[in-house]
């Protein structure tokens, strides 16, 4: 992690009396995730309205911890029919669609290259032995001969994903690979055995600013990449989950933005396994969408403080009743960004809805740990608004810069 002592300077970061984090149990767990979405419109093109036919995605991510033993998870959640997957295969990247060849595995479900994921579920590959690296990028590539239907995906991966005609499964080349996307589709973990667990692992839930929206494409810019790779640095690796959807709600389901994190943490939090603690950063969009800002699906009006609270009082119990560590990060400042708008009375009452809710956050005692994210990124000359040298440009989303001192104020609380 970039980021040097004088950029925790003045962070504002409180800590309330809490008990440790439980010590992980033995077995799988994820290195990698992405909160999966219903397919359809979203705020770039996709995949997920059409689906595959004799088509074969490409995959690259980046795995947070170490391990010799894996599998994946697949999941046809949102699908309306089985998912034919006629095969599949994962290899260590060589950058972009590129693979290298002696790193080639082919993936099975019971011993079979061609298998079925039925509607609304997941599936987990058989293990293989493949030791990996903390921070290592790994390609899944995965060949559907049938027509899928619409697909399960991630919206905005913040990564590149490949798209080639026929069967290209075992291709090391990235040539046939000529489409481009900016989703995952179908993959939604990479996990490894891991007998002797030291850490716990750690669930960052949230929206874009967990996601990693406004930070460099490709690149592992974002905030949870950040939290990795300092965590690597530190000799203190442990898995990082990045459960971000950009435009999430907290308190409304969204066709666009994902179900609700009220009606996603169980699944995408809790299920986990080997979670320790999960940092929520979330509400900003509950705040300032409302129904002329962009087809949601469903009437947004603007959340009041009070449903805000009561939706964190909810995943909190939620968290402390699986033995969780909680903490919660306040709401960014959005104040010049396309939210806000010129209308300055409807500015002024969000505004004190976000700042009553960082009140709460900071001064409730109802999480186990608190970081005021909001006072870290804030202009010091101007509260409401990103400092300019951690603004990606919409002066909504912090950049590259922004993401790193963002995770070095999750960090001074998590370490």
């Amino acid at each position: 992690m970039r980021v040097i002592a004088a950029l925790i300077t003045g962070f504002l970061v409180v800590a309330a009396a809490a008990a440790a984090a439980p010590v992980p149990a033995p077995g799988w767990r994820p290195v990698w995730v992405s909160a999966m979405q219903r397919p359809g419109d979203s705020f770039a093109p996709n995949w997920s309205g059409v689906g595959f036919g004799n088509q074969t995605v490409r995959q690259v991510i980046r795995v947070s911890s170490a391990g010799s033993l894996l599998r994946l998870r697949l999941s046809n959640r949102f699908g309306a029919r089985p998912l034919r997957v006629t095969g599949a295969t994962i290899a260590r990247s060589a950058g972009g669609a590129v693979v290298r060849p002696d790193s080639l595995r082919p993936l099975t479900i019971e011993g079979k290259t061609a298998f079925q994921i039925e509607a609304g579920s997941d599936a987990v590959t058989d293990s293989i032995i493949m030791p990996v690296a903390a921070l290592e990028r790994l390609a899944v590539t995965l060949y559907f001969a049938d027509a899928t239907g619409p697909a399960t995906f991630h919206a905005q991966a913040q990564n590149t994903s490949y798209l080639a005609w026929d069967d290209h499964r075992t291709d090391p080349m990235g040539n046939a690979f000529t489409v481009n996307s900016s989703s995952w589709y179908y993959l939604t973990a990479v996990e490894i055995e891991d007998p002797r667990p030291s850490r716990a692992t750690v669930a960052l839930f949230g929206d874009s600013f967990t996601e990693g929206v406004g930070s460099t494409y490709d690149a592992h810019h974002t905030y949870p990449d950040e939290l990795t790779e300092g965590f690597v640095a530190q000799g203190k690796s442990r898995p990082v989950l990045n459960l971000g959807i950009g435009g999430n709600c907290l308190t409304v389901d969204s066709p666009w933005l994902g179900d609700s994190g009220l009606t996603r943490f169980g699944r995408d939090v809790l299920d986990q396994r080997g979670v320790g603690t999960v940092v929520i950063l979330e509400g900003i969009n509950d705040i300032w969408l409302n129904g002329a800002t962009i087809a949601l699906g469903a009437p947004v009006q603007g959340a009041s403080a009070e449903q805000l609270i009561t939706g964190f009082r909810t995943l909190i119990a939620q968290a402390h009743g699986a033995g969780l560590r909680v903490v919660g990060a306040t709401i960014l400042p959005a104040a010049g960004s396309l939210f806000v708008g010129g209308d300055r009375a409807r500015y002024a009452e969000r505004e004190r809805v976000r700042t009553t809710v960082n009140g709460w956050i900071l001064g409730s005692g109802e999480y186990d740990a608190v970081v005021d994210s909001a006072a870290a990124l804030a202009d010091p000359a101007d509260r409401d608004r990103l400092a300019p040298a951690f603004d990606s440009g919409d002066h909504l989303h912090p950049n590259d810069a922004g993401y790193a001192a963002l995770a070095a104020a999750v960090a001074a609380v998590l370490n």
